[in-house]
C-alpha cells in the first residue's frame, strides 16, 4: 500500500486509474477541479485542485510517495506540473501519455502521418512536447505511458502487450481500453521497470 496523489482523477483515464489504485489497497488523494464527480471508493479522498496552480498543487502533493498525472495536455503545462512535483519533494512521477509521439516506422511518428485526425492534433502535439521536456528531467523518477491509437472505454481483461517507442498494432488496429491501461500504469507504479522512460501498452 502506498500514498498516491492522482491529478485529473475524474476524467476517463483518471477515473479508471483511481478505481485500480483503490482496488489494490492504495491510499489516494484524488485531485480534480470538480471532486464531486469522483465516485466514492475505498481509500480515496476527493480533493479540489487546479493543475495550473503550481504552488497550491505542490501543497496537495507533499507527503505522497508518488504522483500520477492524468490531465489533458492542452489543459495543462509541463513546467507547472513538473515544478509542483519537485516543490512537493516527490520523486516518482507517472504521466498518462499520448499515442501521437509513438513511431509507426523508424523515425516516423504517428502524429506526422497524413491521415492523422486533425481533431486530435493539438493534444498530440502538446503530448509530444511534454515527453521531450520530461526526457531532460534527471531529478525525478518519471515514467510516461503512451496508450495505443484508440484509447477507449472497454473491459478490464488484464491481457495486453507492452512496448517502448513503437505503436502497437493488431489485426483490428491499435487499441487499449482505459481499464487495461490502468492495470499497466499501476503495475509500473508498484514494480517500476520504465524509470525515466516512455513505454506503451496495447492489444
Amino acid at each position: 500500500m502506498a500514498k498516491i496523489a492522482l491529478i485529473g482523477a475524474s476524467g476517463n483515464a483518471g477515473s479508471r486509474i483511481l478505481a485500480e489504485l483503490s482496488a489494490r489497497g492504495h491510499q489516494v488523494t484524488a485531485i480534480a477541479r470538480h471532486p464531486e464527480r469522483i465516485a466514492p471508493l475505498e481509500g480515496v479522498t476527493p480533493t479540489t485542485g487546479d493543475a495550473g496552480d503550481r504552488h497550491a498543487l505542490a501543497a496537495l502533493l507533499a507527503g505522497h510517495e508518488a504522483v500520477i498525472s492524468a490531465v489533458h495536455f492542452v489543459a495543462s503545462d509541463v513546467e507547472t506540473l513538473v515544478g509542483a512535483v519537485r516543490d512537493a519533494g516527490v520523486r516518482r512521477y507517472l504521466v498518462v501519455g499520448g499515442a501521437g509521439s509513438l513511431e509507426v516506422a523508424p523515425g516516423q511518428r504517428l502524429i506526422d502521418q497524413p491521415d492523422f485526425p486533425e481533431a486530435y492534433r493539438a493534444e498530440a502535439t502538446r503530448g509530444a512536447e511534454f515527453l521531450e521536456r520530461l526526457r531532460a528531467v534527471t531529478d525525478l523518477d518519471w515514467t510516461f505511458l503512451s496508450p495505443s491509437a484508440e484509447f477507449v472505454p472497454g473491459e478490464r481483461t488484464g491481457r495486453f502487450r507492452l512496448g517502448q517507442d513503437t505503436l502497437l498494432t493488431y489485426a483490428e488496429g491499435s487499441r487499449i481500453s482505459f481499464e487495461d491501461y490502468a492495470i499497466a500504469l499501476v503495475d509500473e507504479l508498484e514494480s517500476p521497470r520504465h524509470v525515466r522512460q516512455r513505454f506503451t501498452v496495447g492489444y
